[in-house]
């Protein structure tokens, strides 16, 4: 995935074989930043009164997908990687996104002046 800013919105570009994964028809998400409340870099939580509708999950490989939780609708596309990126949405079809990617403290960074801008 490769992420970007243009303008007053987060671009999350998806490779095809992330779209399959995912089962995710969008590419990219666009986000509004004036609909992100926050961005955290800490392992977000995870429990097992998760539904996957669409979506994989190979424990300790992947968790990609729709997932319904008691938080609300999310959408994960997790690796082993511990570099987590939890997107916290309002006024979208999910309440979070939470990614795995190198890059995750720069893109908290960036992100965040985005907000105290907006």
């Amino acid at each position: 995935m490769k992420l970007s800013i243009v303008n007053d919105t987060l671009k999350i570009h998806w490779e095809w074989y992330e779209q399959l994964w995912g089962f995710n028809l969008q590419n990219p998400f666009i986000i509004p930043f004036e609909h992100i409340t926050d961005v955290q870099i800490d392992e977000p939580e995870s429990t097992w009164k998760e539904l996957r509708a669409p979506g994989t999950f190979l424990p300790g490989v992947i968790k990609a997908g729709t997932y319904y939780t008691p938080r609300g609708r999310e959408f994960w596309y997790v690796t082993q990687d511990k570099n987590y990126l939890t997107l916290v949405l309002y006024e979208e079809a999910y309440k979070r996104i939470v990614l795995t990617l190198e890059d995750n403290e720069f893109w908290q960074h960036q992100i965040r002046q985005h907000l105290t801008i907006s």
